[in-house]
Parts: C-alpha cells; structure tokens; sequence
C-alpha cells in the first residue's frame, strides 16, 4: 500500500472522511471535508503554546505514568518478554497506552521527533508480540491463560462473552485501530497497522448475523472501523461498525446505560453513560455520511436537540450524574455535583463536528467552541501535567486535578485531542472555504482544483477582531464563509436552554480590501462570493461585550443565578481573586457593571472581569439577601484550580434573587 500524505491525516483520523484508497467511492464522504490539522500552522499565543506543552509534557509523561503502573508490562508478559499477573485495575487499560500512541502520531506531523518516533517503534513491537496468533489482542485474557492470575470479572468466561457488558475486548480494539491508522499517516509504517487489520479479520469472522450477534459494551471500534475502511478500501470492516450500531437493541440484556436498550435508529435522546453515547453517534455519523442512511440520520439529529436543548451544561460539559458517568432526566442539571467528564467534552466535539459536515450548520460549531474552551479546556492546567475527569461548574474546596488516575482515560484523550485542535478551524467544499473558529494560522487550503494560502491574525478568544488574508495560486472564484458565532448574534445557546439576560445592539462589521460590506447570516455563516486575488483582505470585527446568562426556569439548580460570558469564554469566581470573602458566600448585583482588562502576568496571559458583589446573609427565617458590598473578580473558567484548590463557582446568585 502506497504511503498516504501525512496532509490528510486530520481527515482520515480525526474524522474518518478521508477519500479512501484501495477501491472504494471517493464521493463516499461529508458533504463538507475538514482542512486536516497538518495544513494549519498555528502561530497565536493560545492554541499554540498548549500544543507544544503537549508534546513537551503531557505526552512524555503519560507515556512515563503507563510505564510506571504496568499498562505496558501488560504487553510484555502477554508477549512473553517478562511475567507476573496482569498489572493494572481495569482490563481497558491496554487503551490508554494505544490512545498515546494516536496523540503522539499527530504530535510527530507539527514536531519530528527521532526519539518519539524510535520509542513508539519499540512500544508497538510489544504490541504485535502481546497479539495472539489469530489476531486476538486483549491482555488481561492472554496472560491469564498463560497461567499468570486470573481473568478480571468483566471478562470471566469464554472470549467475547461479555463484551456487550464490561469486558471492554472490543473498545480497546477500536482505540487500537485509530492509533494504527494514525500511526500508519504519520509515518508510513504499517506496523501497527497490520497488527489492526489482523485483529479486525478476526473480529469480523467472530462476530455478524450469521456468527455472534453482540455489539460492544463501550462503543469506539465503529469509529476505528471506519478508518481502517478509508485507508484499505475493505469494504467489510464498513459492514462490520454498521453491524456493531444495528445490533444494539437486539438482545435481552441492553440496557440504557450503553445506549443498547433499543436499535439505535429508534432513539431520540441522549441517555447512558455520556462517553459511550458521544463514540455512538459519531460512529453512527461516519456510517450515514457514506451509506446515505437517513434513518441514522435522523436519530442523530433528534439525540442533538435532546442533548443541547435539554441537559448541556453553559461549559459545553455533558453528564450530570457521576453514578453513570452520564445523563440525568431534562434539566436536572446540579453545579457542585457536575459530572461532565473531560472524554464526554471531547466525544461531544467529535459529535458536533461530525454534524457540521453533514449539514453545514453553524449551530454545531457553536457548541463545539463553547465545549472545546470551556468544558474539554478545563480538563487540563497549564502545565500540561494535572488532569481533571469530572468538570463541575462549582467548587467548596474539595476538587483538585490529578497527576493521573486509575481510569486514565481522560489523561490519554487530552494527548490525542490536543495536537488535532487546528483541523477544526477550516472546512472546504468544492466551492467554499469555511472559517469555523478563530484563531492566528497559516494554511494551505484546497478549494476544488483551487489552491489557496489563508493567513489569520487575531488575539481571539481575548479581542474579537479578526483579519483574514486570501492568497490564492491564481485568481479564482469561490466563497469564503465567516462563521458568526451565536454569542455574537444574542444567542446563548442553540435551542435557548441559555438565555442573555439582556440584548446588546451592537452587531459585527465587516470589510473586504477596506471597503465595509452588510452581509445576511445564513445557517450561521455569512458568504463572501468573489474572484479572490492575491492580497485580499478581510476585516471581522465581533463584539465582545461582558454578558450575564440566564438559565432556563426548568434548571432548578440556577434559579435566580447569572453565569457570566465574553466571547467564547464563561468565567468564574475562584478564592485567589477574591481572598477577602468566601466565593461561595458572593452574590452579584442584579444590574451589573463590568470592567475587563487583560493581565499578561496572570495564568500566563487571560482577561479578567471585575464587578460589584455582595456578601450573602441569611435571614433568621431561611430566607436570603445581599449584605455588605465587595469586589467581585472572575477568570475564565478553564483557568481555575491551578493556584491550588479551594472555592469557585460559575453561576452566582444575584442580588433579587434566590439562591
């Protein structure tokens, strides 16, 4: 197999649309085709230093943490390089270290790295000698019947029996075959690509209508699937994910929990543990968007709206409940108690980009930026060593980010995810060019047959102006679609589950070459049609006022509170800022006025608002009001818990209302 570009590895590996190879369609694709991550060189003062932090930090130590707590031991004894029982807590821990490996394949595409690349070279040989000689690979099995220990619980009996439940043989898989592919881009070598391909023959010859008809407990190995079938063109793992998704709701023992409690075209909300549904309905994307299956597509979209409209967190974070690590009933949407997983926010993203290109909306870019600088942002410090798994929107003292954890799922998702944020920024049909997100970047964009080198500059999410260079090869014609954001339009929230308080009138301008135009929104993009030439220039200017936010009457838990929002951006009180009071004790004017200002030795550069506040009293009857007045000062909510733990809260009572 002829190697592929590593130009198009967001393409094949972060959305699984790459125009395949080997003999399949190559009109089997979205609608509209993400400009894949290795195109984009971002040169800004906030992306930019995180991705480097990743590759400098939280890869190598991620790597280091699967050393030191036996996940890669693991390997070696099933591979007959050491012995012992098996290592680790959970037999899913042979997907963190796979995980790494797809992080740390992106990482190579923006940083060459020898000793990286040699290490993972040595990491996958353990893999393929751990791999058992029909192709199955699932340590925990292997090295119980070597005699070392026994089978953890989940997966006691014969292989695949519970699959379904807990054994997790078919989620490792899946996060498998996306290193492999990623791998495979990255470098060339089909190492750990024939290690996947082997395994999923013999998935495929396991399982089907005719063999064993399950489906996995967690789901991920569709996405996995469908990127093995892009790269091979076999059209057999495409039929297998397909099975996988159709023979949910088939069995007796489905349940809510992972989403199998009936076939997958029959559910209309979002329901479970929030991982495995966000993997679900972007596998159940990939499948639609080449099959043409409306039926898919339907369920999604209805799913979508249950989801935003009803139980998304103002971070963008989903799962309030940690007893499922999932979904509570609509509305129920507690603050201290929050759950949204860090690996949900990044499913989420996953979900929602898929549903752009698919549709074009900009309502899903809308909620993927509000996730990806809130709710997934927040799952990392700036050190890029300390990791949180649950996200709450408040804090008495008690959360603190980790090093690591037992279930380190969270910690390998931010090393995938990190290095693949600029394949977000730009989409391409074979007439458009869509500017989803801002931020400064380089780009070599293909239109069509049309090259074009596209040039940002702008200190977003700080200040909303935006200046945009087109340099195409030669003069042609196509459109340029500047996404305006919801919050820019007076809109918190698609579906209105976030409401502003107020409306601000100021709206967006925008010139090209200096002269200003009045443009219409349309799906939430605004369309410069032209013959671009060299030098053209665009000017986007979005307001960024201080807004209060305002939940909707059916969230209990907000009743009478406002979030605050600038930008992109929801921010919070945290006890550093504010060391005089206790934050939970703060309540904020009814009215406020707010001054912001950028701090460039604070948190590595961030704004800050200030505010009047009040100290809560509480009257002898229960009831409460505002006391003596205090100044109220809030950070970006990704930004809290790195001065060390104590008390924050992003929605604050305020000063009529009722806490």
């Amino acid at each position: 197999m002829k190697k592929i570009k590593g130009t198009w590895l967001l393409i094949a590996v972060v959305m699984s649309s790459l125009a395949s190879c080997g003999g399949s369609n190559n009109n089997e694709n979205y609608p509209i085709m993400p400009v894949p991550f290795t195109s984009v060189k971002m040169t800004d003062n906030f992306w930019a230093p995180r991705i480097q932090k990743n590759h400098e930090v939280t890869i190598p130590i991620a790597f280091g943490y699967c050393e030191s707590t036996g996940r890669i031991r693991n390997f070696e004894i099933a591979g007959g390089l050491d012995t012992g029982a098996f290592q680790t807590l959970y037999p899913f821990d042979d997907s963190d270290v796979v995980k790494i490996i797809e992080g740390a394949s992106y990482s190579l595409q923006t940083y060459p790295d020898p000793v990286l690349e040699a290490y993972l070279d040595t990491l996958i040989y353990k893999i393929g000698l751990a791999q058992e000689d029909d192709g199955y690979l699932y340590t925990n099995r292997t090295i119980a019947e070597m005699g070392y220990g026994r089978l953890h619980e989940w997966a006691e009996g014969g292989r695949w029996e519970k699959t379904n439940i807990l054994s997790h043989e078919l989620y490792n898989l899946g996060h498998t075959y996306e290193a492999a592919v990623a791998h495979y881009m990255a470098t060339g070598k089909r190492t750990l690509l024939d290690i996947a391909i082997k395994s999923a023959d013999l998935v495929d010859r396991d399982f089907g209508w005719d063999a064993f008809v399950s489906y996995p407990g967690h789901q991920v190995i569709e996405i996995g699937l469908v990127k093995l079938y892009r790269v091979t063109g076999e059209r057999r793992y495409l039929d297998l994910a397909k099975f996988f998704l159709d023979a949910r709701g088939t069995r007796e023992d489905g349940d809510e929990y992972a989403q199998s409690h009936m076939k997958v075209v029959d559910q209309t909300e979002a329901v479970g543990h929030s991982v495995r549904a966000t993997y679900m309905y972007s596998g159940m994307a990939d499948v639609a968007a080449i099959l043409g299956d409306e039926s898919y597509v339907n369920a999604i979209t209805k799913i979508w709206e249950d989801l935003v409209w009803r139980k998304m967190y103002i971070t963008g974070g989903i799962g309030a409940s940690g007893g499922n690590e999932g979904f509570a009933e609509p509305y129920h949407l507690p603050n201290m108690t929050a759950y949204c997983e860090t690996c949900a926010s990044i499913g989420s993203i996953f979900f929602n980009h898929r549903m752009f290109s698919m549709h074009g909306e900009g309502k899903y870019f809308d909620i993927l930026e509000k996730t990806l600088y809130n709710g997934a942002l927040s799952g990392v410090n700036l050190a890029g060593d300390k990791f949180f798994y649950p996200n709450p929107l408040e804090s008495d003292g008690r959360h603190q980010r980790s090093a690591w954890f037992g279930c380190a799922c969270c910690p390998s998702n931010v090393a995938r995810f990190i290095p693949a944020i600029p394949g977000y920024i730009y989409s391409v049909t074979d007439r458009d060019l869509y500017v989803n997100l801002y931020a400064s970047n380089e780009a070599d964009v293909r239109v069509g047959s049309n090259e074009v080198r596209i040039t940002q500059e702008t200190d977003y999410p700080w200040e909303g102006k935006v200046s945009i260079t087109v340099d195409p090869a030669d003069e042609n014609r196509f459109s340029l679609r500047l996404r305006i954001p919801g919050w820019a339009r007076n809109e918190a929230i698609p579906g209105g589950l976030y409401t502003f308080s107020d409306s601000v009138s100021e709206e967006y301008s925008l010139t090209v070459n200096g002269e200003s135009l009045k443009t219409e929104v349309t799906d939430g993009y605004i369309c410069l049609s032209r013959k671009w030439k060299k030098g053209d220039r665009v000017e986007l200017s979005l307001p960024m006022p201080v807004r209060t936010v305002i939940a909707d009457e059916k969230v209990r838990e907000n009743a009478g509170k406002y979030a605050v929002q600038r930008g992109p951006l929801m921010f919070c009180a945290e006890w550093p800022d504010n060391p005089e009071v206790k934050v939970l004790d703060l309540m904020i004017d009814e009215k406020p006025v707010f001054t912001s200002a950028f701090e460039a030795d604070l948190l590595n550069g961030t704004e800050i608002i200030r505010t009047t506040g009040y100290l809560k009293v509480t009257n002898v009857d229960g009831s409460v009001a505002a006391g003596e007045s205090a100044g109220l000062t809030l950070i970006p909510y990704h930004l809290w818990n790195n001065r060390g733990k104590g008390e924050m809260r992003v929605w604050l009572p305020y000063a009529d209302g009722e806490v």
